[in-house]
């Protein structure tokens, strides 16, 4: 079989850090490849890394098929799943990855809202209702402590994930991940101008930590009322948390279009593969 691997999916979760693909080299060069590598079509799915491993030193593996995707939002929620359950997975991760369900299920409502289903599309669907996929009744996370308990974490570190993902700048985003900086000093600093932000994460860590101070500080010190207001918000400025919400909207819809985009390319490249 041609297997094809896909850079978008291959990237969609982070990747093993090199001790982490030293040590799964080291375990499929003592063991094998005891675990399937899971297929969509000719498209891998699941074990990119053991895939690479076993072409590097011709260790034979198995693959599976998994039926049960009708979509790439399928293969993302699939993957999404599998993930969230993973001891190896950092709390950051985790909620990047609940975030990302919830915009694949949030859109997925709005469909379903606007294109509501005919009497005569359910009949035709009837049979094959057992074998629908999970998470096609999911529900849509509705408030922050549902998405922390999908993530397994707390509701104040996933408005904090919330704040990194809508704002922070990929230089920060990185360190982050590289444990240079912790998820409340990178929400702190997600908070600064994004060339701040640059400058701080390429000086190091020493100097994130300053940057998070400086706007941990800065959120502290009382604002002085401008002329007029007299300690009231001025007519016509949006609160605080308006403004940081309308952020996140905006930062969600970029990401979605994105997602959409990747799905249209990869569906394209399905169909020239199955054809």
């Amino acid at each position: 079989m041609n297997i094809v691997v896909v850079d978008a999916l291959k990237a969609y979760i982070d990747p093993l850090t090199p001790d982490e693909h030293e040590a799964l080299e080291r375990s499929l060069l003592a063991e094998g490849c005891r675990d399937a590598l899971v297929l969509w079509g000719n498209v891998l799915v699941d074990g990119h890394n053991r895939y690479g491993i076993c072409q590097k030193h011709g260790i034979p593996f198995e693959t599976v098929q998994n039926t049960r995707f009708k979509s790439m939002d399928d293969v993302h929620l699939w993957m999404i799943e599998q993930h969230l359950g993973r001891r190896s997975v950092s709390d950051y991760q985790r909620g990047v990855l609940a975030l990302r369900k919830r915009t694949i299920l949030e859109a997925r409502q709005q469909a379903r809202l606007e294109s509501p289903p005919h009497a005569s599309d359910d009949a035709a669907d009837a049979p094959e209702d057992e074998d629908r996929p999970p998470w096609d009744d999911t529900p849509v996370p509705a408030t922050r402590a549902d998405l922390a308990r999908e993530a397994r974490l707390s509701a104040n570190q996933v408005m904090m994930i919330e704040r990194i993902h809508a704002q922070a700048t990929p230089e920060v985003v990185e360190a982050l991940k590289a444990g240079e900086i912790s998820i409340s000093a990178a929400a702190a600093v997600a908070s600064l101008p994004e060339e701040e932000q640059r400058s701080a994460a390429q000086a190091g860590k020493a100097e994130l930590k300053q940057a998070a101070k400086r706007a941990r500080d800065a959120k502290k010190r009382p604002r002085t009322p401008r002329e007029g207001e007299d300690g009231e918000t001025a007519e016509g400025d949006a609160p605080p948390d308006t403004r940081a919400l309308q952020r996140r909207v905006d930062a969600l819809e970029r990401e979605n279009a994105q997602l959409r985009a990747q799905v249209e390319t990869l569906q394209a490249q399905l169909l020239r593969l199955r054809s």
